[in-house]
């Protein structure tokens, strides 16, 4: 990025975190690096080649602006089932990108965690994410949470035979769980769920990512493959957040109403 762009993103940035609230967690189901080769006559892996690139991107704007986790839909469990040298391929890619990043994240203060069945990854890809979640687990800035061999209905099934094991077992009572006790045996337990789900490529599906977390989260779908999503296309996606009315059940004008007292309360705490 020149000087002459990177003054004209920070001033985008500014403007933007005057605007109104920025997501605490916003996720991503990155999508359309295929279509994107496919349609300039490239071959798949070039797609992916250059998604990569968009991670790295994405990544640092979202540290910049003041998000404090941000998952990415890398691989899901339904990604095994594509032909073999292209699952191949991916796994090479996320190995490399892996050890070539990692400084990256300590330099921009980022923590790496991941959620997914991640004993089914090739071996050299546990070691390195195992080191890389090591050598960042102390920055604080912001988590990348990497959602890797991944589905929703795998992490519920997986929550259920928790909780049942400890009903099972006389540690719980059916009458007992709640909302919160699914919400502590998910794998994104230590993570909030997320105000904002971005979509690329123009896709209107969850294709089975974090089902129960975004039971709230506002959506943005935008047309743009991954490998085209730019700091302008997130920075236009926050702004649609900001402009959207969170009721979660309630009407405006409890909304406002409670608005104006919290705004009374600290009017008089000045």
């Amino acid at each position: 990025m020149s000087k002459n762009s990177k003054a004209s993103d920070e001033l985008l940035q500014e403007e933007l975190k005057k605007s109104g609230e920025i997501p605490s967690h916003i996720a991503i189901i990155m999508d359309g690096n295929g279509r994107w080769a496919k349609k300039k006559g490239l071959p798949r892996v070039a797609g992916h080649k250059r998604g990569v690139d968009t991670v790295r991107e994405i990544v640092e704007a979202c540290a910049q602006i003041g998000v404090k986790y941000l998952t990415l839909y890398t691989f899901s469990t339904e990604n095994w089932k594509r032909p073999k040298d292209e699952v191949s391929t991916l796994m090479r890619l996320l190995l490399k990108s892996l050890k070539d990043r990692v400084k990256e994240l300590n330099k921009n203060d980022i923590r790496l965690t991941t959620i997914g069945e991640i004993d089914k990854l090739p071996t050299a890809v546990q070691k390195q994410l195992k080191s890389d979640i090591e050598r960042t687990k102390n920055n604080k800035k912001m988590v990348l949470n990497l959602a890797l061999s991944y589905s929703g209905r795998w992490e519920l099934l997986q929550a259920m035979k928790k909780i049942s094991g400890l009903a099972s077992q006389g540690k719980i009572h059916s009458e007992d769980i709640t909302e919160e006790t699914i919400s502590n045996h998910l794998t994104t337990k230590d993570i909030p769920d997320p105000e904002l789900l971005i979509r690329t490529s123009g896709e209107f599906r969850v294709s089975n990512f974090l089902l129960w977390q975004i039971a709230y989260s506002e959506f943005v779908i935008t047309d743009a493959y991954w490998p085209d999503f730019s700091r302008e296309h997130l920075y236009d996606a926050v702004r649609q957040y900001q402009k959207r009315e969170r009721r979660f059940g309630r009407v405006s004008e409890q909304i406002n109403k409670n608005d104006k007292g919290i705004k009374d309360v600290q009017s008089i705490s000045s």
